[in-house]
This record gives C-alpha cells, structure tokens and sequence, in this order.
C-alpha cells in the first residue's frame, strides 16, 4: 500500500521509520512517502500562507500550492484524505475500509488551515481523530497511517489482528498474562495453564464481556450475544 503525505513538516513522520511499520517498509509492504508542501511554493521565501480573507486570527494555507503537491502524486486510485477536525471521526470500520484502498494521499493542515477551494476540489474525505483541535495534521495522519498499516497482509498476523479491541467479535481483547506466575501476590489465572482450549477460550470471551461492560457498555449494543452471556451481563449490574 502506499501513502503520499502533503505536509510542511516531513520531518515529524521520523518515527514511523521505526517498529512494526518500519520492518514492514522494509519488507516492501508499505511504502510512506512525505511531500513537502513548502516545496511547491512559487514566492522567493518560499512562503505557504496569507491573511485570510474578511478577517480574522492567524494564516491560512493558500490553494495553490497545495494543489500543486497533490497533483504531483494523484493517479487513477488515489484517495485523498484530509486531517481535520470537522472530518467524521476514525472509528475500526473505517480503518478497515481504507486498508483496501491502494494509494492513500493524506493532507495534514496547519496553521488556521486550508483555503476551502482546494479542499472542495481535491478532498474525497475528511477524518478526525478526535473532537479537539491539534496544531496540525501531521499526528493524526500518523495515527492513520499506523491504524491502516495493520491491516495490510503481511504487517501483522491476521491471528493477532482478530483478537484484539474492536476486531472480529466487537468486544473489548480480554485480559493476558505472562511469567512470572505471580507477581506481588496476584496469580495468572489456573484456566490459563490449564491446556484445555475450549475452557481458555470460554473465559476469555466471557473476560471480554466483562470488560467490555465496564469499560465500554455502549460496545455491547452491537455485539450479538447468546442467553447465557445475556445472563452474565444481567448478574454485572445487580453488582452496581
């Protein structure tokens, strides 16, 4: 898959050269490239912004240069991606859908913004991270792009992808363990070391109902669940 960044500050992307999606560039699985906005400036100081028209705080990106960038990389599969705010907000779904998509181009705003023309002529979407407002898009189109990455073959096994939060079942990933058997008086539980996978695996989805429950009810409304884990979230809340 590929990702084409418009961005003024290519240098905030360093560390997604490193982990999981650093082994997977270089495996050839992913490929990141980071196009400098300020490149595409026609001014002698290579400047990118202006004052914004009828008034107001602060500068805003002018059009055309980002234009310019855009049309350096767009081809006939291009998506293009605005980090903004005002976008609808990322969710799993989402992220799976644009993991089928085979060029990526993400634009990352700054300052007040982008002037709206280019964005009414260029953006297919707009997607937020979260509802409150960053200095710039460059944060958010790195929780993108590794949100995405993670879905591409080869990244991540698919075992590991279908059992965590918000993947496959729709509940929250159920707790894990690790040694040493007991750490300051707290033990892994005996149905772990047990070796009996179906009885492993009973407790965790039913971990993962719990969690769930506490920490994120409103999961459960998607969740199809069966009576007798019905009945699990009936004896949750006579405890409150």
């Amino acid at each position: 898959m590929k990702f084409d960044v418009l961005t003024l500050f290519p240098e905030m992307f360093e560390p997604m050269k490193k982990s999981v999606i650093g082994r997977a560039i270089e495996k050839g699985l992913l490929e990141i490239n980071l196009i400098n906005i300020r490149d595409f400036s026609k001014d002698k100081h290579k400047k990118v912004d202006d004052t914004v028209y009828g008034g107001g705080a602060g500068m805003l990106i002018k059009p055309d240069v980002v234009y310019d960038a855009f049309k350096s990389v767009k081809s006939e599969k291009s998506k293009v991606v605005y980090l903004s705010p005002q976008g609808k907000k990322l969710c799993q779904s989402k992220v799976e859908e644009l993991a089928k998509k085979e060029h990526l181009i993400l634009l990352c705003g700054h300052y007040e913004g982008i002037d709206q023309r280019v964005i009414d002529k260029i953006v297919d979407e707009e997607i937020s991270i979260g509802d409150y407002v960053l200095t710039g898009g460059e944060i958010p189109a790195m929780v993108l792009i590794d949100s995405v990455s993670r879905y591409i073959d080869g990244v991540i096994t698919g075992e590991s992808i279908s059992e965590e939060s918000f993947s496959g079942s729709g509940l929250l990933e159920y707790p894990q363990y690790t040694r040493p058997e007991e750490f300051e008086g707290m033990k892994v539980p005996e149905v772990l070391q047990s070796g009996h996978h179906e009885n492993i695996n009973k407790w965790r989805r039913k971990e993962a109902i719990r969690i769930t429950y506490q920490k994120r009810p409103d999961l459960l409304e998607k969740v199809n669940l069966t009576d007798e884990e019905k009945k699990l979230i009936e004896e949750l809340e006579n405890k409150e």
